[in-house]
C-alpha cells in the first residue's frame, strides 16, 4: 500500500509523558491537534507528573520496549510519516534504538521533516546521563533538520560558552556543520536578565537566513514550555513552507500569550509563591492564539 506523504501532516511525537499537568508529548500533542495535524506518539517515560512536583511516580520505556512498539506500526504498515518530533529520553540505550529508528522513517519517507528537541538540561543542570551527550552530538543531530536547544544545551552540544550574539551564532554555525539545516536557539541570555533572545538560522544550498527576536523574560518558573514551542515550530514550519522568521514571530506569540495566561491564574504570583499545579501550562485555555497568535513580537533579520 502507498501513500503520499506531501499531502499529509502525520506526526510521530516520541518524548515523556505525564498523567497529570504538561510536559512532553502532554504539551505537544493538542498543540499539533489544533493546527490540523494528526499524532501518533510514544512515551519515552510515563509519569504522574513532572519532577517539580513533591511525589513522582510511574514508569520508563527501554529500549527493547520502544522497538517492540514500532515494529507493531512496521507490520501494520503505519510507519507513513511526514513529520518526526523528539523530546526527552532518559538513557542512552533509548536514544541509541531511537537513531536505528530515525534512519528507518527516513528511508521510508525521504521528505520526513524531524525536529530534535535536545533535552539535556537547563540553568547549568543536566537533567540526563552525560553519556547521551556524544550520541546526540554524532549520531542524533546530523539526522535533524531542525534542533531547538536552550543556551546550555547549545553550550554543551558545541562547547562554545555562550556570552554574547556573536558567541551564540558561533555555536549556530557549528551545529550546521555537523548536518542539521535549521538551528533555533531557544532562549539565549545576552548580558540582561529582564530579557531573552531567541535566535534562528536556517540553510538552503547557498543561501542562509539569520534572525533575532528579544522578549521580555517573565519572573516564574514554567515546565514544559519548551516542548510546547518546538511542536508549534514544528507546526507553523510546515504551514508556511519552512519560513523560519514568519515560524517563530508565531511559535513564540503563542508561547508569551500561555505563558501569560499561565502567570495570569496564579493567586499568589505576586507573592513570588504559588504550587507547581497552579502553574501548569494554560495550553487547553489558550486554544485560540493557538490557531490564531497575536503578532505583537517581530523577528528581526540579522
Amino acid at each position: 500500500m502507498e501513500r503520499n506523504c506531501e499531502f499529509e501532516r502525520r506526526v510521530l511525537s516520541i518524548q515523556s509523558h505525564v498523567v497529570s499537568g504538561y510536559v512532553g508529548n502532554k504539551s505537544a500533542i493538542f498543540p499539533l491537534q489544533v493546527l490540523g495535524f494528526e499524532v501518533d506518539y510514544i512515551n519515552s517515560v510515563q509519569l504522574s507528573n513532572h519532577t517539580g512536583y513533591k511525589h513522582i511516580k510511574g514508569q520508563r520505556l527501554n529500549a527493547d520496549e520502544l522497538f517492540e512498539l514500532y515494529e507493531g506500526l512496521r507490520l501494520n504498515n503505519l510507519l507513513f510519516y511526514s513529520h518526526l518530533l523528539t523530546g526527552y529520553i532518559g538513557t542512552a540505550t533509548f536514544l541509541k534504538e531511537l537513531v536505528n529508528i530515525v534512519k528507518q522513517l527516513k528511508e521510508i519517507n525521504p521528505n520526513l521533516y524531524y525536529v530534535c528537541d535536545p533535552v539535556l538540561g537547563d540553568n547549568n543542570e543536566l537533567y540526563v546521563p552525560e553519556e547521551l551527550l556524544p550520541i546526540y552530538r554524532n549520531d542524533v543531530i546530523p539526522l535533524a533538520d531542525l534542533i531547538t536547544p536552550n543556551q546550555f544545551e547549545a553550550e554543551l552540544l558545541t562547547g562554545v560558552a555562550i556570552k554574547t550574539k556573536e558567541d551564540a551564532i558561533e555555536a549556530i554555525n557549528i551545529l550546521h556543520k555537523s548536518g542539521v539545516k535549521t538551528v533555533v536557539l531557544s532562549s539565549v541570555e545576552l548580558g540582561t536578565k529582564e530579557n531573552l533572545t531567541l535566535l534562528g538560522s536556517s540553510l538552503n544550498g547557498d543561501e542562509k537566513t539569520l534572525i533575532s527576536l528579544t522578549f521580555p523574560k517573565m519572573s516564574a518558573v514554567f515546565t514544559g514550555s519548551g516542548d510546547l514551542f518546538s511542536a508549534l515550530l514544528l507546526a507553523w514550519m510546515s504551514k508556511t513552507n519552512r519560513n523560519l522568521k514568519i515560524s517563530c514571530e508565531k511559535a513564540l506569540n503563542t508561547m508569551q500569550s500561555v505563558l501569560k495566561r499561565t502567570i495570569d491564574s496564579k493567586s499568589d504570583f505576586n507573592k513570588g509563591q504559588g504550587s507547581p499545579f497552579e502553574m501548569e501550562l494554560k495550553i487547553v485555555q489558550s486554544k485560540n492564539d493557538i490557531e490564531n497568535p497575536p503578532s505583537t513580537l517581530k523577528c528581526q533579520e540579522l
